[in-house]
Parts: structure tokens; C-alpha cells; sequence
């Protein structure tokens, strides 16, 4: 009983300050066009500004994930939000875009609180509630889209400065409540080293995993970060009604996520994730053909969003299944590869619209991946007709 209250308190604390973590981790991209204005920047370099962060985000959680499983959540989660303290009252006085960018490469660290808060829920939660404890954790990406719809209305009414100055109290407020309100991880390892976390990199489903989460979640991440300059380029849309419409993405595929979770409990993730991959090839196809009719564009931005969402949260659920001895570490692992799946695909959409004109050869290209995972997961996890149950992996 006393684990169970541990655990609930433990959810909804991580939950939110991976919510402020990710607001701190979403804070350029709706912000790029402003900045680009302050300081003259090229397409190029406002580019560069929006990816910094996402990419350290992403390649960081692998440490991250480690450090969590050997020294315990409560510990590396509080260190973490305070470290965020000092590049965000920095990027308040910054007045050159190298500065502004050593900042965002700095505030790019917020993106590991994912491996951290997952890796401290999952080593709380029972073996059979992990699916949907993951996919409520995981509500903290929502924080994007709180950047999205909030921090430009900050800007205009105070300033960039205080975009970055507004983010300080509540980091700072969720790191004191995470120290003093949630409790040590009861598996902490101490003596865990390196070497030994990394041997998952020898399992199969290690990669199997990170494939499927580079797809699904970098979905997430691709739309979040570009799909306001799609929709600007391609319908006209001002920058205003742009960011709407990537917060109702964001908002669907972040709400959705914790049902993928819960089907995963349930039932099991195989078939769930053969749907998923499915809907995505349509989805991507369907942009691909028809997304410069708005209406065509909207309802497959909205089909890629709830499948992302039902993936992220199957996916999720795996991991500690599979890597019940190892879970930080191959959440780090899997984490990072969902990263780097929002971090090469919006520089790719650039490429092929800057060669040809149009988007569509991206998302063809998305299709077929998808469909590639959907033959992954048939003989990874569906080689029965009836699923046995996920073999664990004892490292």
C-alpha cells in the first residue's frame, strides 16, 4: 500500500517536471521566426538554432538513462532541473546568435528529463501497469505544445528575455518538490558500471526497439519542430494560426499516447504496433499525394498524430518488459533514437523541397520506412499466430 502511494505521488510529480522540461526543451522553435528578425539570421541558421537542442536532447538520454539506474530518479531528475537554471537566466542576456546557441545547446539537455522520469515511474510501477504508468509519464510531452501556444504571447508582451526568465521559477519549484516529495529508486545499483549498462547493445530488441521509436516518436518531434514552416510554406498560414494547428497535433499524439500504453497492458504490443505502422504508411502516403489540399492535409497530419501517440506508449511499454534489469539504459537508448528521428527528417523535408519543390518525396520516403517496421515487427514479435509473452533480458 505504501509503495502504491509512493508510486501515484511519483507520477504525478515526474509528470509535470518533465512537462516544465519539455517547455524549456520546445522554447526556440516557436520562437525561430522572432529571432531570426533580432539578430538577421538565414534560413540556415535558424535551422541550426531549432536542431541544437533537439539533437542533444536526443544523445544525451542515453547517460542520462544510466546515471538514473544507478544513482536513482529522485537524485539525477532534481540535478538536472537545477542545471537547466543557469542556460536559462544566460539566455536572457545573450545579444549574438553564437551565444543565443551555445544556450540552446545547454537547454537541449531538458530533453533528457524523458529517459530520467520513465526510468524513475517504471522502476515504481508493477510489471502489468507499466504501459499505462509509461503513457501518463509520457503526458509530460505536452510541454511542447504549452511552448508553442504560451512562450510567443510572452514574447511579445515582455520580450525574448523573459521568454527564458519565465521558465526559471517553475523548473526551479518541480526540482524542490522532486527531492523533497518522491522517494529513492529501490533498485539503485551503485556498483552498475558502464561497460555492463551498455551490454543491451548486444540484444536484438535493443535496435528493434530504437527502430520503431525513431519512427514514432521522431513523427512527434518532425511535426512539432516543422510543421509550422510547412504549413506557412505550403497553405500561406500566418504564423499565429500555423502554431495552433501544431499544438492540436502535438496535443492529440501526447493525450493519445497513454491508450497505447494501456492496449499494450492489455492486449500485446505486436499487433498494436502492426496497426500503428500501418496507419503511419497511409498516413505518410496520403500526404504525400494530396497534402497540398488542406483538408487532405489536416486529417492525415491528425491519423500520423494519434498513430505516433498509440506507438510512443506500445513501444514504451516493451522496454521494461524486455529490460526489466536494465530499463534506464535502454530507455536512454530508445530515447535517443526517437530524438534522432525529429532531428535528421526536417533538415531531409528542407532538401527535398529546396530540389524539387514540393514535400512529397519525404513522406514517400516515410511510408516506405514504416512499412519496413511493420515487416520488422512481424517476424520480431508476431512470428505465432498467438503472441507468447515478451521474453525478458536479464543483463
Amino acid at each position: 500500500m505504501e509503495q502504491k502511494r509512493a508510486g501515484g505521488s511519483l507520477l504525478l510529480l515526474t509528470t509535470i517536471g518533465m512537462t516544465v522540461a519539455f517547455m524549456v526543451w520546445g522554447a526556440f522553435s516557436p520562437l525561430i521566426n522572432q529571432i531570426g528578425e533580432t539578430y538577421n539570421l538565414s534560413a540556415t541558421e535558424k535551422s541550426v538554432l531549432a536542431a541544437v537542442p533537439v539533437l542533444l536532447g536526443s544523445v544525451m538520454r542515453v547517460p542520462l538513462g544510466i546515471l538514473t539506474e544507478k544513482y536513482g530518479g529522485r537524485k539525477v531528475y532534481t540535478l538536472l532541473l537545477l542545471f537547466l537554471i543557469v542556460p536559462l537566466t544566460a539566455a536572457g542576456f545573450v545579444d549574438s546568435y553564437a551565444a543565443l546557441l551555445v544556450c540552446a545547446f545547454f537547454l537541449g539537455m531538458a530533453g533528457t528529463s524523458f529517459a530520467v522520469s520513465m526510468t524513475f515511474v517504471s522502476k515504481w510501477t508493477s510489471k502489468e501497469k507499466q504501459g499505462t504508468a509509461l503513457g501518463i509519464n509520457a503526458l509530460g510531452n505536452a510541454g511542447t505544445a504549452a511552448a508553442s501556444l504560451a512562450l510567443p504571447m510572452i514574447a511579445l508582451a515582455a520580450g525574448l528575455e523573459w521568454v527564458f526568465w519565465s521558465l526559471i521559477l517553475p523548473i526551479a519549484a518541480m526540482a524542490v518538490l522532486l527531492w523533497f516529495f518522491t522517494p529513492e529508486t529501490p533498485s539503485a545499483d551503485t556498483s552498475r558500471t558502464v561497460k555492463g549498462e551498455l551490454s543491451v547493445l548486444t540484444y536484438k530488441h535493443t535496435w528493434t526497439l530504437s527502430l520503431f521509436y525513431f519512427v514514432t516518436f521522431g513523427i512527434f518531434v518532425t511535426f512539432s519542430v516543422y510543421l509550422p514552416t510547412l504549413l506557412t510554406d505550403v497553405f500561406d498560414l500566418s504564423a499565429v494560426d500555423a502554431g495552433r494547428r501544431t499544438a492540436g497535433f502535438i496535443i492529440l499524439a501526447t493525450f493519445i499516447r497513454p491508450l497505447g500504453g494501456f492496449a499494450a497492458d492489455k492486449l500485446a504490443p505486436g499487433p498494436i504496433l502492426a496497426g500503428v505502422f500501418l496507419t503511419v504508411a497511409a498516413g505518410g502516403a496520403g500526404i504525400a499525394i494530396g497534402g497540398e489540399n488542406m483538408m487532405l492535409m489536416t486529417a492525415a497530419s491528425l491519423l500520423l498524430a494519434a498513430a505516433s501517440g498509440v506507438g510512443n506508449g506500445a513501444v514504451f511499454k516493451m522496454v521494461p518488459s524486455i529490460f526489466p534489469s536494465a530499463t534506464g539504459t535502454v530507455t536512454g537508448i530508445v530515447g535517443a533514437a526517437g530524438g534522432l528521428g525529429g532531428f535528421f527528417p526536417p533538415i531531409l523535408l528542407g532538401v527535398v523541397r529546396d530540389m524539387t519543390g514540393a514535400y512529397a518525396i519525404g513522406f514517400l520516403l516515410l511510408a516506405v520506412m514504416s512499412t519496413a517496421c511493420f515487416l520488422v515487427n512481424q517476424k520480431a514479435f508476431l512470428k505465432n499466430k498467438k503472441e507468447q509473452n515478451l521474453k525478458e533480458v536479464q543483463v
